[in-house]
């Protein structure tokens, strides 16, 4: 079940890109969709019940549900909702392979501008937000904060940046959580093209350090639909250098198989661990995406109450 807004932005990706800068393209944008008013839909620590999880080592014990224990003899832990803000950092992949277009928007345009989206709309519900800008590791990054010059430091911080390196998905988030003393709400926009075995890893430690975990996956319809048919030579965004020159026909079984093999082993494992896990295609209208998006994540909040 979808939400519906209105919106004067164009809906085709490419036309959005050029209707002028992200802080006005994310503003207007997500004006239209609901935003929650009074209550967010992202939870945080402290005053409202809204579910149980598994009890882990260090929690405080003061939260064990004694109801729980005594009724299943498992220890499940009590999770609040936060009536002040939340610690948002939104997390954007800008390595080489983001840069990949096809016929539609690069996957890195289109991402950026859900990134700004998704900036405007935390802080509109007054939630501390950030920015980490990654490729094999964290090129750059703004602290949380919910002030109100937050959102022109992370847009102008956006439109500065292009894809570089290679991808390193897991070992970034490695390399960040050692710093992220409180838990929060982590948005990884990425096209996750990653071992699946070190983004597991990572989500896993992700989830033990009670940090919520959203991860939308950008995807060019190209790389699931592999529609190449003539001779074609494929060169790699992360090394100029790799330059390879295939018939696609005979490959095309292959790659289809191992392309799907990978993308159910990731959605699977995000969905054991309990991650809001999203595929979204650069063809597709980015406000519907969002708007779907956020309409099911507080319908799903809204049915826990």
């Amino acid at each position: 079940m979808s939400e519906q807004f209105e919106s004067t932005l164009p809906e085709n990706p490419t036309e959005l890109a050029s209707f002028g800068r992200l802080e006005l393209i994310a503003r207007q944008l997500v004006e239209g969709m609901m935003m929650g008013r009074h209550r967010s839909p992202f939870k945080g620590s402290s005053v409202e019940f809204v579910e149980h999880r598994e009890y882990y080592p260090g929690d405080e014990i003061r939260h064990i549900d004694w109801r729980a224990y005594g009724k299943t003899g498992r220890y499940y832990i009590k999770e609040f909702e936060d009536e002040t803000n939340l610690r948002v950092h939104l997390l954007l992949d800008a390595s080489g392979s983001m840069g990949y277009s096809g016929k539609s928007l690069s996957k890195f345009a289109w991402a950026r501008m859900l990134t700004a989206s998704l900036a405007w709309l935390m802080l509109g519900q007054r939630d501390a937000t950030g920015l980490v800008v990654f490729d094999s590791k964290i090129r750059c990054q703004i602290k949380p904060s919910s002030s109100r010059d937050q959102f022109r430091r992370i847009t102008d911080l956006l439109e500065s940046v292009e894809p570089g390196e290679d991808t390193s998905v897991g070992t970034m988030i490695e390399s960040l959580l050692p710093g992220l003393p409180r838990r929060g709400l982590l948005i990884l926009i990425s096209d996750c093209l990653d071992s699946i075995e070190s983004m597991k890893s990572a989500f896993q430690r992700c989830r033990h350090a009670r940090h919520e975990l959203v991860v939308f996956r950008i995807v060019a319809p190209e790389e699931e639909d592999f529609p190449f048919e003539k001779p074609t030579q494929f060169c790699s965004l992360e090394n100029a250098n790799q330059r390879t020159l295939v018939d696609p026909i005979r490959i095309r079984v292959e790659y289809l198989r191992q392309y799907e093999e990978f993308a159910g082993e990731l959605k699977r494992e995000c969905g054991l661990l309990g991650i809001d896990y999203r595929r979204l295609l650069t063809s597709d209208s980015l406000q519907k995406s969002l708007g779907g998006w956020l309409a099911e994540r507080m319908a799903a909040q809204a049915g826990r109450r």
